[in-house]
């Protein structure tokens, strides 16, 4: 009978947590401020996180902050060995997540519509 929270979640959601403290209250990078991590999806062999991203502010450049991640990447994965208790620390690839852009596009079409019908 499977686990229902397995391996992959429960190490995807330490690094979730463990990233997003170190970006709050340790990396410098002021492209890096207003950046809220959304989700991290681990390979089958746990050597590669996806983590996606999203911005506090929707007017913000997603590439500068996609920069801001890759060259923060060394450090943030650094620390994170320290802080997770695995043999291999995942490489870390970052990735922009606009599903709440998208959202908030489809909700304003849709009160548009009703507003107008």
């Amino acid at each position: 009978m499977p686990r229902e929270f397995g391996r992959h979640q429960r190490l995807g959601a330490q690094i979730m947590r463990t990233l997003s403290e170190l970006l709050r209250f340790e990396v410098k990078d002021p492209r890096l401020q207003d950046v809220s991590l959304t989700a991290v999806d681990l390979s089958r062999d746990l050597s590669v996180a996806r983590v996606y991203f999203s911005l506090l502010n929707p007017d913000d450049s997603a590439e500068d902050a996609l920069q801001g991640l890759e060259k923060a990447a060394g450090f943030l994965r650094r620390k994170l060995g320290g802080a997770l208790q695995v043999r291999h620390v995942p490489e870390l690839r970052f990735a922009h997540d606009d599903s709440a852009e998208h959202g908030m596009k489809i909700s304003e079409l849709i009160d548009g519509a009703l507003r107008d019908g």
